[in-house]
């Protein structure tokens, strides 16, 4: 049955929710879409300040029956009101049993395992896409791989992409890694989002959380911890697996490992031992005192820093037989916003407009931008701007 809408824009008042809004304006005029969110007078504030032409939805986080009944309205639901753990498992429910896709911005990836274990085979049996991770939290990592690979043309033993970027952070992000404190030992599996029985010994063997601080030719940069590593290599993971379940595999004990990149050496020995730092802290009971300091929920970067801001990848994929090749993606504006509104915004609209998605019309389940998106995502982000080479 047609819905009334293709793209419903669950979170609307929120700093990212905006910016989606924003975009979805002033790019595609002539698509019908809607804005949601639980109060009735900010949705409203939001249309008058961006004059939009869209409805307007009411549905609480917490009111599963609001949901549906907002879910069921359009073919894609996109959400940007975390932190997800808190606020994201109802909405994903209802999207599950209302055949409704679905694409969020969360690195919460101990969230998306638990949602994972409880819906993915009805996911499956529905024919309906559920992917997370679509923002700066994971979308580069997972396309750049598949895009390097692609690029190989050959099976490929493993990639390693090096990142750097200049942005702010909102009071929404901020609010979902304090909200994670310090997770469980088996949260912390470097395959945590993996099919059951999907990983091999010498995979595991390959793929432990680590750092190098070293210089690296390819990109020209100091590797050093990456402030997203632990979130991004699990979905380029799950990708890897699930593409090798679907008879395209990346290559026989596929690995990856994900660092970041630094203009010194002592800058990535500041950047590492700082977010080291930074990650136990909020492992502890300081992390109160150290939140009433940090950004709000609803605040973020300047205009001017969204702006001024960019993300570079540089992917470094060696084939079986010894072949490296390198790669990069590129974008201009603030990663965790600007560009983070853009993916997003692209993912949803490739499941509402376009007809050659990987898997077919009914491929289902919990995806990843890679196996779900894949091709036809990364052709929208490139003529969005957005550099693959």
């Amino acid at each position: 049955m047609e819905r009334k809408f293709k793209v419903l824009v669950f979170g609307a008042t929120g700093f990212t929710g905006k910016l989606c809004v924003k975009y979805l304006k002033e790019n595609y005029p002539e698509l019908s879409w809607a804005i949601a969110g639980r109060n009735e007078d900010k949705l409203k504030q939001v249309k008058m300040e961006l004059d939009l032409d869209c409805d307007l939805l009411i549905a609480d986080a917490n009111n599963y029956e609001e949901l549906r009944d907002i879910a069921k309205t359009t073919k894609v639901l996109l959400t940007t009101a975390g932190p997800y753990a808190k606020y994201g498992s109802l909405l994903m429910k209802a999207c599950v049993f209302e055949n409704t896709h679905y694409v969020d911005i969360t690195g919460e990836n101990h969230w998306v395992k638990k949602q994972m274990d409880l819906y993915h085979e009805e996911a499956v049996a529905r024919g309906v896409r559920i992917i997370p991770s679509c923002g700066y939290d994971s979308l580069p990592s997972d396309l750049g791989t598949l895009y390097a690979i692609n690029k190989m043309n050959k099976a490929v033993k493993k990639v390693e992409v090096f990142h750097s970027a200049f942005g702010g952070a909102s009071g929404g992000t901020i609010e979902s890694i304090f909200t994670m404190g310090r997770l469980p030992r088996e949260m912390r599996d470097p395959f945590l989002l993996n099919p059951k029985g999907s990983v091999s010994e010498l995979q595991r063997g390959s793929s432990k959380d680590s750092i190098k601080i070293k210089w690296i030719d390819e990109a020209k940069k100091w590797s050093g911890l990456g402030l997203f590593a632990v979130a991004n290599t699990r979905v380029v993971r799950r990708s890897a697996a699930l593409m090798e379940m679907s008879q395209k595999p990346y290559g026989a004990n596929f690995t990856f490992k994900e660092h970041g990149a630094y203009s010194s050496k002592s800058a990535a020995r500041l950047a590492t031992f700082g977010l080291i730092g930074a990650f136990l802290i909020i492992s502890t009971p300081l992390k109160h005192l150290v939140r009433r300091f940090l950004p709000k929920p609803g605040e973020g970067p300047s205009t001017e820093i969204q702006e001024k801001g960019w993300f570079k990848g540089v992917f470094i994929a060696e084939a079986e037989d010894g072949e490296k090749q390198v790669s990069t993606i590129y974008g201009d504006g603030d990663p965790g916003y600007k560009s983070t509104s853009k993916m997003v915004c692209e993912s949803a609209l490739t499941i509402a407009l376009c007809n050659d998605l990987p898997g077919g019309e009914n491929f289902g389940g919990f995806l990843t931008p890679a196996s779900g998106l894949g091709k036809p995502l990364i052709e929208r982000l490139k003529n969005a701007g957005i550099r693959f080479h």
